[in-house]
């Protein structure tokens, strides 16, 4: 079985939150809002996305908006850019390279290191089309929304 990655952003506040809620998304390192990271499609990770569907999104990405969140929102320790040189201490030449092997789930993105595990991200540029307060198949904004996700990141990059 071929296993996927998925992108989830989290985009509501912790107010009111359960502890047990709370303590979830700390593990998956989304601790405020508008903050995104990387996960492969494991049971684990998807047990975790389910008991925080009422907080987050999630979805597959594309290699291109992996790579565009790379370039535009990813961050080494100390809160610099990825660069050319982070590159080549992780082993791949260009963000390209990283970024497929992202996708392919080949290289967990928690497990670089020098790079933090989360991108922080802009509210969407436009706002969000629908109510952040309902499911994504309901007519909101929260839970799993398959391709949908990579539109959204780009609005928010």
């Amino acid at each position: 079985m071929e296993r996927r990655c998925l992108l989830a952003i989290r985009i509501r506040g912790g107010v009111n939150a359960p502890v047990r809620v709370k303590d979830t998304l700390r593990m998956l390192r989304m601790e405020r809002n508008n903050t995104a990271t990387l996960l492969d499609d494991r049971p684990d990770y998807r047990g975790m996305l389910q008991k925080a569907k009422d907080w987050i999104t999630w979805g597959e990405p594309t290699v291109e908006t992996i790579r565009l969140l790379l370039e535009k929102r990813g961050r080494v320790t100390g809160d610099g850019p990825i660069d050319a040189e982070t590159l080549k201490a992780l082993g791949y030449k260009d963000l390209d390279e990283l970024a497929a092997a992202l996708h392919a789930c080949k290289v967990e993105f928690t497990k670089l290191d020098g790079v933090k595990p989360f991108f922080r991200l802009h509210p969407p540029s436009g706002g969000f089309k629908r109510t952040v307060k309902r499911p994504y198949r309901a007519g909101g904004e929260l839970g799993y929304r398959g391709e949908a996700i990579n539109d959204l990141a780009r609005r928010m990059c």
